[in-house]
């Protein structure tokens, strides 16, 4: 005998009353048993879209979808332990210098990565770009890794954690309800809450590229799982960064990767570098080491010594050549002036319909695809200058990409030069 009726369930959050924690418990443990059918969990889904949640209902709720599931502990390690997570974007390579650059500290990282959808890249995905490495690996690896190895791990998260998240997530993404910010935050919560890590940094992406468009929409999400953390006991800030234009010069899987080491070897984009210091620096100081100097180690190898442990120790060979595509078209400035626009969602969709990224998740992907840009929004151009390179195994992808970049990479012939300004937007914590 169920302890409460679906429709019930529905009707008080459809009528904006505040669901009981026992509603809460028992909808989530039954959707996940199968009682609570999909069409009644979407009409729930939607009546928290329309008419959201309270605090505490949306701590019970991550709190009942951790409880779906196994929870980790890395309490018996012998390092401490902080993870980031950032909530997506177009070039957005950051875990890969990073999580090495914070082990090199002595602090252990297990970053439990996706793989990509859409126009947003997956750090599995790139990873998988170099030759041998494993994105499965057991618990008794990743504990050795962590403890004993580089520190630093990127791996796909077990199905055991959080499963009535992947059972919601993938209806979300079928009924319209995937941009609700009580669901992101439970779903981005519930499972870094239930990997263990002792410390949490969030990236909240706000732009064009980013699930959040608007800065407030960002700072509300932010603060939201911010509150989640801290009520669960995880040490938990976020920063807030620009996602209105690619972060980086690369976007694609191998292409990623080189830039990745680039940073590594003490060089690379000045905004992959800024963001990955910003993160290291919070992530560090949630470790106990707030004198820490991330910076130096991406300059004395340091960092480049755990990247080249960590990639060994799933299988990888750091030396390896990466793929390259077989087709490359370039795209040439038409006229003198500056780059205006760099739109990140056109260059997102046009790096996935040359085979960067999947439609659906079984999809291929195609590790040497993607985008190369030579210039950035501010720069001066010349006519004939070079400011994109298109990436592709299959030259027929090459004109829907370049449908996809129609209306960016626009130049103004009167425009003057501009200063970057800073990716990192603002800090939020409790």
């Amino acid at each position: 005998m169920e302890r409460f009726d679906a429709v019930d369930v529905i009707r008080t959050k459809r009528d904006r009353e505040v669901l009981s924690d026992d509603q809460i418990d028992w909808v989530i443990d039954a959707y996940t048993r199968g009682v609570v059918a999909d069409e009644q969990m979407a009409s729930l889904a939607m009546a928290i879209f329309l008419n959201g949640m309270n605090r505490h209902e949306i701590a019970r709720w991550a709190n009942a979808m951790i409880a779906s599931g196994e929870r980790m502990d890395f309490s018996s390690l012998p390092r401490p332990t902080s993870d980031k997570h950032s909530t997506g974007g177009v070039g957005d390579k950051i875990t890969l210098p990073l999580a090495p650059l914070v082990a090199s500290f002595g602090v252990a990282v297990p970053q439990l990565s996706g793989r990509g959808l859409g126009h947003t890249g997956g750090t599995l995905d790139k990873m998988e770009a170099i030759k041998g490495w494993q994105a499965n690996i057991s618990n008794e690896q990743m504990y050795r890794q962590l403890g004993t190895g580089s520190g630093a791990i990127i791996c796909a998260a077990g199905s055991g954690l959080a499963p009535a998240d992947k059972k919601l997530y993938a209806l979300r993404d079928i009924t319209s309800t995937v941009e609700c910010i009580p669901l992101i935050a439970t779903s981005i919560m519930s499972k870094k809450i239930a990997e263990g890590t002792g410390s949490l940094v969030l990236d909240v992406k706000v732009g064009s590229g980013a699930f959040m468009k608007n800065i407030e929409d960002a700072r509300d999400l932010a603060h939201t799982m911010v509150d989640l953390g801290t009520d669960a006991g995880v040490n938990t800030v976020a920063l807030l960064s620009d996602m209105s234009v690619p972060l980086g010069l690369t976007i694609g899987n191998a292409l990623e990767v080189r830039e990745s080491v680039e940073v590594l070897a003490g060089g690379g984009p000045d905004d992959v570098v800024e963001l990955t210091l910003a993160l290291a620096r919070e992530m560090l100081t949630a470790a106990g080491q707030p004198d820490a100097d991330p910076e130096a180690a991406l300059k004395d190898g340091r960092a480049m010594d755990a990247w080249r442990e960590m990639v060994s120790e799933q299988g990888g060979d750091p030396d390896a050549p990466l793929p390259v595509a077989t087709h490359q078209e370039d795209v040439l400035a038409d006229r003198d002036g500056v780059l205006t626009d760099v739109d990140a969602l056109k260059v997102g969709v046009a790096s996935w319909r040359l085979g960067a990224g999947r439609a659906r998740k079984e999809d291929p992907v195609q590790a040497g695809a993607g985008i190369e840009l030579f210039a950035r929004p501010g720069d001066r151009v010349t006519k004939g200058q070079k400011i994109a390179t298109l990436h592709t195994d299959t030259p027929d992808r090459f004109e829907r990409a370049k449908e996809s970049l129609h209306g960016t990479l626009t130049i103004d012939p009167g425009g003057q030069p501009t200063p970057r300004e800073s990716v990192v937007l603002e800090r939020i914590r409790h």
